[in-house]
C-alpha cells in the first residue's frame, strides 16, 4: 500500500511533464544534412519531444545572404575544404568571405553555409546581443592537416571581452532589436500535428498488442492482387451490422488480421510501403492514429516505416465497419523512405511511424499532402483552391528530394474533395491543379531540370472528411526511372480495337471516352476507368436506366444493369492492358470505387466483380483466382475524371508494374 500511495504522488509530476514535452521542442540549424537531422529526431523521438529545423532544405545561398544582411557577425574559426586556407581564411567575417564561397562552390561544389564541415564558425554579434558584443583579443591558429589540397585549421579563441554598443547604436539598433522581437513573438505559435508519444509510451501498461479483441474469422473480409514481388491486401469487416463494436476495435482487428497475413507469407510489417486508412469519423482520428502506432513502429520497420493516406469514407452507409485499411507489399528490402520528422519551412512534418515518401522500383508512392503551411502545421485560410496549391507545393517539395517534380514525372494523381466544398468551387480546383502543373512544368524546362514530360491521369474523389478538416488532399504517383534517362514516352486514351469482345462487348469509339491511361513502354502502366450515367444507359441499352421512377438518383441501378456495367469494366481494362503490353498478373492495385448512392449492397457488388473475373479466366485469358477477391471495393460519394462531376456510376483505378 505504501508503494502504491508513492505512485499515485508522482503521477502529477509525470504528467505535468508530459505536458512540458509537448508544449516544446529541441531547435536545431540542420541544412541539408540528413545525418544531424535524424540524430536530433532520434533524441526528440524518445523523449516525446518535437524536433524544429527551420533551416531544412532552405537555399543555401540566400539563407547565407539572408544572416549577413540581418547582422548576424560570424567568423571562421575551422577551415576544411578544398580552397580554404587556414593561413588567408581563418578569422575572416562571412560578410567578406561569401563571394568567395559561391566562387567555391562554381569550382568545386562545396556548401556555402558550411553543412558538409568545409567550414565551423563563432558569432561575435547579431540581433540578439542586445547590450555587447564580443571581441576576441587573443587567439591560436592550429593546423591539424597540412594537405596540399584541403588543409585542416582550426583558430582557438585564448582570450576575448565583450565590448558594450555604442549608446547611439544602442538607442537605434537595442531599440529596433526589442522591436523586431515583439513584431517576431506575435509569430509564435503552437506547432499542430500529432505529436509523438516518446517516453509516455514506457509509462502505459505494457498491455501485448496480442491481447486485443479476437473476431471470429468469417467476419473479415480479405482481397489481394496476385502479383508475386508486389501486391496489395486489404482486410476489412463483411458486415458491420452484427460486428462492428467501434472504431478502435475495428481497426484492431483488421490490424491484427493483415498482420496475420504478412507473417503467413513470411513477411512483416518492414515489407510494407503504402497504406491507407480509412475511417469511418475523422473525428476519431487520434483513436484511429493511437490503436495504428501499437502496430506499426520504426523498431518494427528497421528500412523505414511505410507512407499513409488516412481518408474519411462513407463505410457504415454500406456495412463495411469502422476501419478498412489497405496495405501495399513488397518481398524485398529495397525501397528507399523519406522520414521527416522535424518541423521545418520544406514540407509538412510527418511526427510518427509514417513518412512522407517512399520509392520502390521506380515508382514513388507519395502520403496524401494536405494544404498545411510547414512550420505551423496548420491549414491554408484561403479556401480549398489555396489549400490546393500548398498541396501541390508540399508535394513538389517532397519529389525534388529524389530528384524529380510532380510536373513531369507524375503518372497519375488522385484528388480527395471534401463535401464542404461548395459544388459551385469545385470546377476551380481542376483549373488551379492543370495551372500549377503548367508553370511548374514551363519552370524546369527554363532552368534545364527536365527536358520530358508524363502527361498524368486524373482521379477525383468525393469524401465526407479529411484529416484536421481540410478541404483537399493530393496523392501524386511518380515515375522515377533508375537511369540517367528520362521518360521515353507515354499513352494516354489510345483507342483499343485489336482485342477480341467477351459477353458479347464490342469495341466502340466511345469506348476511349471511358478511360485515362498513362503507360511508360515496358514498365507502367496505370488506367481510371470511369463509367457514368450516359455510358452506363448505352452498355445496359438504355434498359430503365435514368427511368423517371427512380426519381433524382441518377447512379441507382437495377442489379441486372449494374452486373451488365461491372463486366464491361473487366472487358475493357483487359482490352486496356493487354494492347498496352501487360498482363493481368503485373496488376500490383486494383480498385472499383462506388457511390453509396448507387444502392446495391457491397458484398453483392463485390460477388459480381468476382464472378466477372471468374468468366474472364474460363474464356481462356491469363489471370490467377483464388479464393480471395484480386481487386479492393471502396465507397465513396462520389468519383470521376473531372473536380466538376465527381457522379461516376463505378471508377476503377489499376496499376500495373513488369517484374
Amino acid at each position: 500500500m505504501h508503494g502504491s500511495s508513492v505512485v499515485q504522488k508522482a503521477n502529477p509530476r509525470i504528467h505535468k511533464a508530459r505536458l512540458l514535452r509537448r508544449k516544446f521542442g529541441v531547435s536545431s540549424g540542420a541544412i541539408a544534412s540528413d545525418y544531424q537531422r535524424l540524430r536530433v529526431e532520434s533524441v526528440c523521438s524518445r523523449l516525446g519531444l518535437v524536433s524544429l529545423a527551420y533551416l531544412w532544405k532552405q537555399d543555401q545561398s540566400l539563407l547565407l545572404q539572408e544572416m549577413i544582411t540581418n547582422g548576424i557577425v560570424a567568423i571562421t574559426v575551422k577551415v576544411a575544404a578544398m580552397g580554404l586556407d587556414p593561413s588567408k581564411h581563418l578569422g575572416k567575417e562571412m560578410a567578406s568571405l561569401q563571394p568567395y564561397l559561391h566562387k567555391l562552390k562554381e569550382l568545386y561544389g562545396i556548401n556555402v553555409c558550411g553543412e558538409g564541415g568545409e567550414y565551423e564558425t563563432l558569432t561575435l554579434d547579431c540581433p540578439l546581443f542586445v547590450n555587447a558584443r564580443i571581441v576576441l583579443d587573443e587567439f591560436q591558429v592550429i593546423l591539424h592537416s597540412t594537405d596540399s589540397i584541403a588543409p585542416v585549421g582550426v583558430l582557438h579563441p585564448l582570450a576575448f571581452h565583450l565590448e558594450n554598443k555604442a549608446q547611439s547604436c544602442s538607442l537605434g539598433s537595442s531599440d529596433k532589436t526589442h522591436e523586431m522581437y515583439h513584431e517576431k513573438k506575435g509569430f509564435v505559435c503552437e506547432v499542430q500535428g500529432d505529436h509523438p508519444q516518446g517516453c509516455d509510451a514506457a509509462c502505459q501498461d505494457d498491455a501485448p498488442v496480442n491481447n486485443l479483441v479476437e473476431l471470429a474469422e468469417h467476419k473479415l473480409h480479405i482481397s489481394r492482387t496476385q502479383k508475386g514481388d508486389t501486391f496489395s491486401i486489404c482486410s476489412r469487416l463483411q458486415d458491420s451490422c452484427t460486428t462492428s463494436t467501434g472504431l478502435q476495435e475495428d481497426l484492431e482487428a483488421v490490424l491484427k488480421k493483415i498482420e496475420s497475413l504478412l507473417v503467413e507469407n513470411g513477411f512483416g510489417w518492414e515489407n510494407v510501403l503504402y497504406i491507407h486508412l480509412y475511417i469511418a469519423d475523422m473525428n476519431e482520428f487520434a483513436t484511429a492514429n493511437d490503436t495504428y502506432v501499437r502496430y506499426i513502429t520504426q523498431e518494427k520497420c528497421p528500412f523505414g516505416v511505410p507512407s499513409r493516406s488516412t481518408i474519411e469514407l462513407p463505410l457504415l452507409q454500406v456495412g463495411l465497419g469502422s476501419a478498412y485499411m489497405e496495405v501495399f507489399v513488397a518481398n524485398d528490402h529495397t525501397k528507399r523512405v523519406l522520414h521527416v520528422q522535424s518541423i521545418s519551412c520544406w514540407a509538412p512534418s510527418c511526427i510518427g511511424p509514417y513518412s512522407q515518401a517512399t520509392l520502390h522500383k521506380e515508382i514513388l508512392h507519395m502520403a496524401g499532402q494536405l494544404g498545411l503551411n510547414p512550420p505551423t502545421m496548420t491549414l491554408c485560410q484561403g479556401g480549398a483552391i489555396d489549400e490546393l496549391e500548398k498541396a501541390l507545393e508540399n508535394s513538389e517539395a517532397v519529389a525534388k528530394c529524389f530528384n524529380c517534380s510532380i510536373s513531369t514525372s507524375a503518372i497519375a494523381f488522385v484528388i480527395y474533395c471534401s463535401t464542404k466544398i461548395p459544388s459551385t468551387e469545385r470546377f476551380k480546383i481542376q483549373d488551379k491543379q492543370d495551372v500549377f502543373l503548367k508553370q511548374t512544368r514551363v519552370f524546369n524546362f527554363d532552368t534545364g531540370t527536365n527536358s520530358e514530360a508524363f502527361d498524368p491521369i486524373f482521379l477525383y474523389v468525393l469524401v465526407p472528411d479529411l484529416p484536421k478538416g481540410a478541404l483537399v488532399e493530393v496523392k501524386p504517383i511518380l515515375f522515377v526511372a533508375d537511369d540517367i534517362e528520362e521518360p521515353t514516352g507515354d499513352v494516354k486514351e489510345q483507342s483499343c480495337s485489336s482485342t477480341p469482345g467477351y459477353w458479347g462487348f464490342q469495341h466502340a469509339e466511345w469506348h476511349d471516352s471511358c478511360f485515362q491511361k498513362c503507360v511508360v513502354p515496358g514498365k507502367l502502366c496505370t488506367v481510371i476507368l470511369s463509367v457514368s450515367s450516359e455510358p452506363a444507359a448505352t452498355i445496359c441499352h438504355d434498359h430503365l436506366v435514368g427511368d423517371k421512377n427512380k426519381g433524382d438518383n441518377q447512379n441507382s441501378l437495377t442489379e441486372w444493369q449494374m452486373d451488365r456495367v461491372s463486366r464491361f469494366c473487366i472487358y475493357l481494362l483487359d482490352k486496356i492492358i493487354t494492347e498496352s503490353g501487360f498482363l493481368w498478373d503485373d496488376t500490383m492495385y486494383l480498385r472499383f470505387y462506388f457511390p453509396t448512392s448507387l444502392q446495391v449492397p457491397a458484398n453483392t457488388l463485390s460477388l459480381m466483380f468476382t464472378n466477372a473475373f471468374d468468366e474472364l479466366a474460363a474464356m481462356g485469358r491469363i489471370i490467377k483466382t483464388g479464393k480471395e477477391p484480386i481487386f479492393n471495393l471502396v465507397p465513396v460519394l462520389g468519383a470521376g475524371r473531372s473536380s466538376a462531376s465527381m457522379d461516376d456510376i463505378i471508377t476503377c483505378e489499376l496499376l500495373a508494374r513488369k517484374s
